[in-house]
């Protein structure tokens, strides 16, 4: 466990109806979960984090070189239910960039593959997280054990 002063990041999940949920940030940012057809599930969620996480990054890195015209992340798995319960598998992130046809953008297109590279290696922590695997403990909060303690 890391005790570092700035190292913990949190989310408050608070009930909103049956079936429906509201998640809010420290700074009073929210988005609903579940609820209602258009709302996001929490599988699309881990989708959200994972491209948001590694297209903050990869954005910050090529918009130094040029502005984007075009740039989306498109984050996609397979839902799978066996014997172990279910998860996600086969991760993927496809990166649609396009860069102005001036120096710059060559420049950003020439390095997109590192970046992506830097980011998948390193830079990201969602998808690091998720690819080099964390317990998640599930506790009551009046400090009893739950299930998996």
């Amino acid at each position: 466990m890391t005790d570092a002063p700035d190292s913990l990041r949190s989310v408050t999940l608070t009930r909103t109806g049956r079936g429906a949920f509201r998640i809010t940030n420290a700074a009073g940012g929210s988005i609903e979960v579940g609820g209602s057809e258009t709302d996001f599930t929490p599988v699309e969620l881990l989708l959200a984090a994972l491209a948001g996480c590694a297209a903050v990054n990869v954005e910050e890195l090529s918009s130094r070189r040029a502005e984007p015209e075009r740039f989306e992340v498109r984050a996609e798995g397979h839902k799978v239910r066996d014997e172990t319960g279910g998860r996600m598998e086969d991760l993927r992130l496809l990166f649609d960039t396009a860069f102005p046809d001036d120096e710059g953008g060559d420049k950003a297109r020439e390095m997109l593959p590192r970046f992506l590279a830097q980011t998948h290696d390193r830079i990201c922590t969602v998808s690091r997280t998720v690819g080099l695997g964390t317990d998640v403990a599930y506790l009551l909060a009046d400090g009893e054990p739950g299930p998996s303690a």
